[in-house]
């Protein structure tokens, strides 16, 4: 294949999940449904806790940025795929697949961040308790949130930026339904040994470290929770982090499902699957899991219910 540099590239091809046109039709209802779930079940999270005043406090707060990021995440990949199956192409323009890792890497970063800094809100709100209000400030949360995104945006842009030194052949093929930034780094021409450096480096400090910090958050809920008295305190303690922990089980279980399918088998159609899990499923049902297993949250969108059917 004939070798050409970045600006000579128009567009790279996109193989998607399925090859069978034939399935393509059930193909696109199914991810338009799960879109469309995902996106309406994360609105209605961060309508709820912008309206019900008792869901002001730092945990919605973070709630209410983690439905946001959710949304971000599976509009950043799933329309392209709906676009492409609709009008049965396979292309992507080549500014269009830098910017879709950009935004991709972002929001799998933020994801990442605010789950932490939920498992930190609810160690200090079970540990130390009366002094929640006076360490969780709004200045804090706030200032938690904006950090996460300041430090994502800038590691999102090296990563394009050594992405534009690499180069590419005409027709390349992206065995991926959205451009991946492994997939990209394995279909290129050049060298990418400082790319897998700063991959290496920034996996370690933004996976390893805030998996290591939502441990630590949890052995020390445990031991407090262990240490109490009251079957009703405990109770009331655990059912706040029952939701949290249940989200942050799914979003780590299907990356490291991803990690292990990518490097245990060879088989881009079982990579490709394993992405679906924490690309599409994970932001469609960590709703259900917060309204489901939250009292407030189900509260208030059952207030938010009856409002919208009282209107005229």
């Amino acid at each position: 294949m004939e070798s050409k540099n970045h600006t000579g590239i128009t567009q790279f091809l996109l193989l998607g999940l399925l090859d069978d046109l034939e399935l393509d039709p059930l193909l696109f209802g199914v991810f338009l449904s799960m879109y469309l779930v995902s996106v309406v079940g994360n609105l209605l999270i961060m309508l709820a806790t912008c309206i019900d005043t008792q869901l002001h406090t730092p945990m919605y707060f973070f709630l209410f940025n983690l439905s946001f990021v959710d949304i971000c995440f599976i509009s950043t990949t799933v329309p392209k795929m709906l676009v492409n199956i609709q009008m049965q192409r396979k292309d992507i323009s080549y500014t269009e697949c830098l910017t879709q890792a950009y935004f991709f890497i972002i929001f799998l970063g933020m994801e990442n961040f605010i789950l932490t800094v939920m498992a930190y809100d609810r160690f200090v709100a079970i540990c130390h308790p009366l002094n929640y209000r006076v360490i969780m400030n709004p200045w804090l949360c706030v200032l938690l949130v904006l950090i996460s995104w300041v430090i994502m945006f800038w590691i999102a842009l090296v990563h394009i930026l050594l992405l534009t030194k690499l180069t590419f052949s005409i027709g390349t093929e992206i065995s991926h339904f959205f451009c991946e930034l492994d997939q990209l780094l394995q279909v290129t021409n050049s060298d990418t040994l400082i790319n897998n450096i700063f991959v290496y480096v920034v996996t370690a400090l933004l996976a390893v470290f805030p998996v290591i910090g939502i441990l630590f958050s949890y052995f020390q809920i445990i031991s407090t929770l262990m240490r109490m008295s009251s079957t009703l305190g405990k109770y009331k303690a655990f059912s706040t982090c029952g939701s949290h922990f249940c989200v942050v089980s799914l979003f780590y279980g299907t990356g490291l499902g991803v990690y292990l399918s990518s490097t245990l088998t060879h088989s881009s159609q079982k990579n490709m699957i394993a992405s679906v899990m924490y690309i599409v499923v994970t932001p469609m049902l960590n709703p259900f899991i917060y309204s489901l297993r939250n009292k407030d949250v189900k509260r208030a969108l059952g207030r938010l219910l009856s409002q919208a059917l009282s209107c005229p």
